[in-house]
């Protein structure tokens, strides 16, 4: 078998590239926008062709790692809300969905690198397989071909927001960067990292969905409202469940965000309800940096004590109910359900 075919091969076995552990909300999101997702997948796998053998290898560990697509889901459901009908020479929401795809696996290729992770979506991470460089390189050709993906589009308006996604990206991990190890960040500071890191993308994904379909800036802008609470919702609850799930759930190991100091709402909301001890065990382990095999345990029985993930997700409860809002000014379909469904699924993915 060539590099370039492992691409192929493998999203033939996994057409979705979707982990069997995908909630009901999204199986049935994404198997409502079937054909519109197989082609977006088809598009993936070919824009990730490359004569230099390691890209494609590196692409084929990407597909394998699988993943719920979430991101170019939106795009595509957001176009179709919209009535954005497509065509045989008209697929511009499958070519902006891949391109959403591209930008978001860019940053993770770039993540996992900065925080020296060994496991994604439950598999050796790439940069675990195929070492930094290869990581960094290889996510620097995925942006590159994102912006390709933009060019072809065509539209200065669709290349304004998702460039403007990948600029607020990079310094929403510059900030968490900054404010690692930091105790003393405020929470509008940490709500402002995972704005930046996760919230801008989804919202992006979900604007450009109005853009294609030629709408008004009332609708792209309460799709825009959609794609930030959604994402916001979905990182706090990411956030909770570092804290909160198994290592087979969680898909990487469980106490990652505690071993590499990252200020998390879990954390910040269980050292501040916290006595003078428990600060200080806090302060240790993530201002220090000093960590014992004993202190996860310890850490995740703080966290149960002061009820930091029930504080977490019922912030992230808010977010999820202001995305359903925004969805309001659209008449009822399937399709605007399969939304609604979607952000109440992601609050629900902590038991």
């Amino acid at each position: 078998m060539g590099a370039a075919d492992s691409v192929t091969d493998i999203k033939t076995q996994d057409g979705s590239g979707e982990s069997s552990r995908e909630s009901s909300a999204l199986h049935a999101l994404s198997a409502f926008l079937k054909e519109d997702m197989e082609a977006c997948n088809r598009e993936i796998v070919a824009r990730m062709q490359s004569p230099v053998p390691l890209i494609p290898q590196l692409g084929a560990h990407l597909v394998a790692a699988g993943g719920k697509r979430l991101r170019p889901l939106l795009t595509l459901a957001s176009a179709r809300l919209c009535g954005y009908v497509p065509s045989a020479q008209n697929q511009r929401h499958v070519g902006l969905a891949a391109c959403v795809e591209f930008i978001h696996t860019a940053t993770l290729l770039h993540d996992d690198v900065v925080d020296e992770s060994t496991l994604r979506r439950g598999l050796a991470s790439a940069n675990a397989v195929f070492g930094n460089k290869a990581s960094v390189l290889v996510g620097d050709f995925l942006f590159a071909r994102s912006f390709q993906l933009m060019t072809a589009d065509g539209s200065l308006k669709v290349m304004a927001i998702l460039s403007a996604a990948s600029a607020t990206i990079a310094e929403g991990e510059v900030l968490q960067m900054a404010t690692q190890n930091d105790l003393s960040t405020p929470i509008e500071k940490y709500l402002e990292v995972i704005h930046g890191k996760t919230a801008a993308l989804f919202a992006a994904a979900c604007r450009v969905g109005a853009v294609v379909a030629d709408r008004s800036e009332q609708e792209e802008a309460a799709l825009d409202a959609y794609g930030t609470n959604l994402g916001m919702a979905f990182q706090l609850v990411d956030d909770a469940l570092d804290y909160a799930a198994d290592q087979q759930v969680l898909g990487k190991t469980v106490g990652d965000d505690m071993r590499e100091g990252k200020i998390t709402l879990p954390v910040l909301a269980a050292f501040q309800a916290g006595d003078e001890a428990e600060r200080a065990f806090w302060l240790r382990v993530i201002e220090t940096g000093e960590q014992t095999d004993e202190d996860l345990p310890h850490a995740l029985a703080l966290i149960e004590k002061r009820g930091a993930i029930q504080t977490t997700i019922d912030r992230a409860r808010v977010y999820a109910e202001a995305a359903i809002e925004a969805l309001s000014i659209f008449p009822d379909s399937p399709i605007r359900q399969l939304m609604i469904d979607a952000a109440s699924y992601t609050v629900s993915r902590v038991n």
